[in-house]
């Protein structure tokens, strides 16, 4: 009798979680570092179960084209924006996640990410390898330290709350939170659940760490932008779409807000000629917030328990409930 079989939608995925399934499964691996579509398309006919990650879209599409043998998605990855929740209802297809392994990876490039944009390490950089540091004033590339500051975080899940614990340490003068519900962790560091519009209002450094929803979409937009300090720096770790980019471009340009950090953006590689890469006031990273070798490491191994667990039937370690 033939056994189930998996595609892994992408390369490098550590062996450990590849022997895993090789014990249940047949595994095939797709072989281009930047996996298209058209080979999805063409492998997943026939397969138990998708390795996948967030660059790659389920759709019904694609659904159907792997045909009724599909029973379970494994996304490397805590958010699954890319999956349509309602054909994989529809089809019977159950989901798997890595919620909370990363955590404190993202948590961590979150503060480096912040602290780079606001004492403008990048631009600094640059100046030493280019010639630039020659006579320094008193104000030479200068930045604004976050001891003292008020900083407001979007959206405070296990991700949020984190970074709220790292930055208290930096001696901040407030820290203000936006969430569906009061968070007993972010209250007992001083944390004030606010309305979004007062947090944009009032903090000096805003961080999304929300999740991708309608809801969400587009919750820093042109009237939020206007409403921040001209010193605020914005720094996104969740989604590139909680931004309307082109108001984020806008205001950047013409020095409304102090800067940006951004690990997430739309889209996804950033196209070379978006005026984003050519700001001072701007620090880009390729959605590296997760990348630390032993969190990698743990969201294959729990990916692949997750595609495991279907086969035998059993709860998942994390699943997405629709």
């Amino acid at each position: 009798m033939s056994r189930p079989k998996v595609l892994i939608a992408m390369k490098f995925i550590p062996e450990i979680a590849i022997d895993l399934l090789r014990k249940r499964f047949d595994v095939e691996v797709c072989d281009s570092i930047q996996v298209t579509r058209a080979e999805i398309m063409k492998k997943v006919p026939g397969k138990f179960a998708i390795f996948c990650s967030p660059l790659n879209k389920i759709d019904e599409e694609l659904i159907k084209t792997a045909g009724p043998s599909l029973k379970v998605v494994g996304t490397f990855s805590v958010g699954y924006d890319h999956v349509d929740l309602n054909a994989m209802k529809k089809y019977g297809i159950r989901l798997g996640y890595t919620s909370d392994i990363s955590t404190e990876a993202v948590a961590e490039t979150t503060v480096g990410l912040l602290i780079a944009t606001t004492r403008r390490f990048f631009e600094a950089n640059h100046a030493v390898k280019t010639g630039g540091w020659k006579e320094v004033t008193f104000i030479w590339t200068c930045g604004r330290g976050i001891k003292n500051s008020v900083v407001g975080i979007v959206g405070c899940g296990n991700i949020g709350t984190s970074i709220a614990k790292k930055l208290k340490t930096f001696e901040i003068s407030q820290l203000l939170y936006t969430s569906r519900t009061e968070k007993p962790a972010v209250k007992a560091l001083g944390g004030k659940l606010v309305a979004i519009d007062e947090l944009v209002e009032q903090s000096d450094f805003i961080i999304l760490s929300a999740t991708l929803t309608e809801d969400t979409k587009f919750i820093i937009n042109k009237e939020r932008i206007a409403k921040m300090k001209s010193h605020a720096v914005l720094v996104n770790i969740g989604r590139g779409e909680l931004i309307d980019q082109d108001a984020l471009i806008e205001a950047l340009q013409e020095k409304r807000i102090g800067g940006a950090g951004l690990d997430v953006m739309t889209p996804e590689p950033l196209p070379l000629d978006s005026p984003l890469m050519k700001m001072d006031n701007v620090v880009l990273l390729p959605h590296i917030g997760s990348a630390s070798i032993e969190t990698r490491t743990e969201m294959a191994i729990l990916t692949a328990k997750n595609i495991i667990a279907v086969l035998d039937n059993t709860t998942m370690p994390k699943e997405v409930q629709f």
